[in-house]
């Protein structure tokens, strides 16, 4: 005997082996045995013999019209064998029957399956919504069809708009026909989505996919500004006698600070430490203070930065040169020995005399001027009196000269061509700045940590620098309390602090008191931002060190091994790790070959070629 029966959602044949009422032993026409439920078996006859009988019956089912039985089924509930013998006019050969059996079981759309073979016809409105369905799918598979054929080819349908390419690279709706479409062509093509959108000529700016990527995340709704009143400076602070200078890189507009250097009555010098107070016009809350805390921090990228609050404030409150500008001083009775003896912190108006740029000073403020005394330029005595100032500031840290280590770098871009340009660390100017910026923040810091006035505090123990509003030792720094307090118009921690000092000053209830929610929530958007925003420096910075390479045409060039196979590419800021590079020590300088530049990745290759003397 032979069975027609239903098995994982499939019609099968076989022949029985064994009858076990309730299950069957059976072997199916390729010579494999099983055993099934006899519930599952749909029909049984004697003849014609399995082999060949489903190929029989696909070919019955398949002259078969699913509109016509539907028509033909009426609205009860049916077997298949009698609507089997309703067509044929007759009752169906087993292999009429498995026609029936098969083409009711392959069209869900006109029958529902009510049990082990019996069917229901579809109510008409139903079947029209499933067929409407059923060609939109139909037509929305042209569709894909095509589109992946122009992809493949390395063409952009005329569909994917600028708008509908930004969406599939940064938040792809996996919905929509172009991203099915996307996703089938890379498999086809084996790229990725991002390199075949380029091959494509769909992503025309490397750089701009890079960048647009941060911006969707970090700036959604755009980095311009409101239209808002930008607030006068105050005009209550007294004015200081102190004549000031500020030194900064060529492009800053955001003046933070600047320094005086007095001589007093007594013999002593009075050192000014002056930084821009925009605390004093704004307070928490305001619609100001709302942009400032998204933001949190200026974002620096080579060519540009987004500034953390509006061009027109910035200016207003910004140290330059040629006016009086609102400050928070600190100022520092100096010995002629270079001993501090005594600190004293004031708002005031300071005028501004100059504002110095890395560039112009650079070449006349350096190691060996400083060393010889030699030259004739602006603040000369200021910046020499300074430096020994300074140099011994760091000294009494316990950080003496320190190591060099790798240089900084400064880009410029111009028409999309790179300049890259090596600044050696701890220079004069460098020194200068640092060591007095450190020096009022760790006053400030301590200040208020003994006035019981809540801060935010960097500190660092064991090597990991971490936020708290405890304060604590920077042991990295060498300082009992550290604080910034010295940017409040590029970080907002260092805005937040200074409403703090300014409220002490003053003698004002704090804005911010101990446990602060506001405080809490600062600091933690803080440290998530500032991360972003240096991730971001990092790789753009990396971007434009490969357009370098690029543009200069380097196929081969000098590096020094770091560690293990990373090596440092000379004059860039660029590190990769070298697979061919065999063991050697660090600090061993190596030539390697530079190749297969991918801006897309940010990556490229690199090739052991030879070791170099030392």
């Amino acid at each position: 005997m032979n069975i027609l029966y239903e098995e994982d959602g499939a019609i099968k044949v076989a022949t029985v082996l064994a009858d076990n009422t309730t299950s069957l032993q059976i072997e199916t026409p390729y010579g494999k045995r099983a055993k099934i439920k006899a519930a599952n078996v749909l029909l049984r006859f004697d003849a014609p013999p399995v082999a060949g009988f489903m190929e029989a019956a696909e070919a019955a089912a398949a002259e078969l019209d699913p509109i016509f039985l539907w028509e033909c089924c009426g609205a009860e509930e049916f077997a298949f064998a009698d609507l089997g013998r309703e067509y044929y006019g007759h009752a169906p050969s087993p292999v009429e029957a498995a026609a029936v059996a098969l083409k009711l079981h392959a069209a869900p759309m006109y029958f529902y399956k009510k049990g082990k073979g019996r069917y229901k016809a579809a109510p008409e409105e139903n079947l029209k919504a499933a067929l409407a369905s059923e060609e939109k799918k139909r037509k929305q598979a042209e569709t894909i069809a095509g589109y992946v054929a122009e992809l493949a080819a390395g063409r952009l349908p005329e569909v994917f708009t600028p708008q509908v390419v930004e969406s599939l690279l940064y938040a792809p709706d996996k919905n929509t026909l172009e991203f099915k479409a996307l996703d089938k062509a890379c498999a086809e093509t084996g790229l990725n989505l991002v390199k075949l959108l380029d091959k494509c000529g769909a992503i025309p700016s490397a750089r701009d996919y890079h960048l647009n990527r941060f911006l969707r995340e970090h700036f959604p709704e755009g980095t311009g500004f409101p239209e808002i009143a930008i607030p006068h400076p105050p005009g209550d602070p007294a004015h200081s006698d102190a004549t000031a200078f500020s030194i900064d890189d060529a492009a800053t507009t955001e003046i933070d600070d600047a320094f005086s250097v007095k001589r007093m009555d007594n013999g002593n010098w009075r050192i000014g430490i002056h930084i821009a107070a925009p605390g004093l016009g704004f307070k928490p809350g305001d619609q100001l203070d709302e942009i400032a805390a998204r933001r949190l921090s200026t974002v620096y990228m080579p060519g540009q930065k987004i500034t953390m609050l509006p061009d027109a404030l910035v200016e207003r409150y910004t140290l330059a040169a040629g006016r009086r500008c609102p400050a928070l001083s600190l100022y520092l009775e100096v010995t002629p020995e270079y001993a501090v003896v005594g600190r004293e912190s004031a708002l005031d108006h300071v005028e501004i005399a100059a504002n110095l740029r890395h560039d112009t000073l650079e070449p006349v403020f350096n190691e060996e001027t400083v060393a010889s005394r030699a030259g004739d330029y602006a603040w000369k005595d200021e910046l020499l009196l300074l430096w020994d100032f300074t140099t011994r500031l760091k000294e009494g840290r316990g950080k003496g000269e320190g190591r060099q280590g790798f240089p900084d770098y400064n880009f410029t871009v111009a028409d999309d061509h790179v300049f890259i340009s090596e600044r050696r660390r701890d220079t004069p100017i460098d020194r200068v700045v640092s060591e007095l910026m450190i020096h009022a923040n760790a006053t400030w810091g301590k200040a208020l940590a003994e006035a019981d006035y809540a801060a935010i505090y960097r500190n660092q123990e064991g090597g990991k620098v971490r936020m708290s509003v405890a304060p604590g030792t920077h042991q990295g720094l060498g300082v009992s309390h550290y604080m910034w307090a010295s940017s409040p118009l590029r970080r907002y921690v260092d805005l937040v602090n200074q409403r703090q000092l300014i409220a002490r000053l003053e003698g004002q209830p704090a804005p911010y008191g101990n446990r602060d929610e506001r405080l809490l929530i600062a600091m933690r958007d803080f440290d998530l931002a500032y991360e972003a925003y240096g991730n971001i420096q990092d790789q753009m910075e990396r971007y434009w060190c490969l357009r370098w390479l690029l543009q200069e045409q380097v196929s081969a060039t000098q590096a020094v091994v770091v560690k293990e196979n990373l090596v440092k590419l000379d004059h860039l800021p660029l590190f990769t790790r070298v697979p061919s590079l065999p063991e050697m020590a660090q600090g061993s300088r190596v030539a390697v070959e530079v190749s297969n530049v991918d801006l897309l990745d940010v990556a490229f290759q690199c090739k052991f070629l030879h070791k170099l003397e030392q």
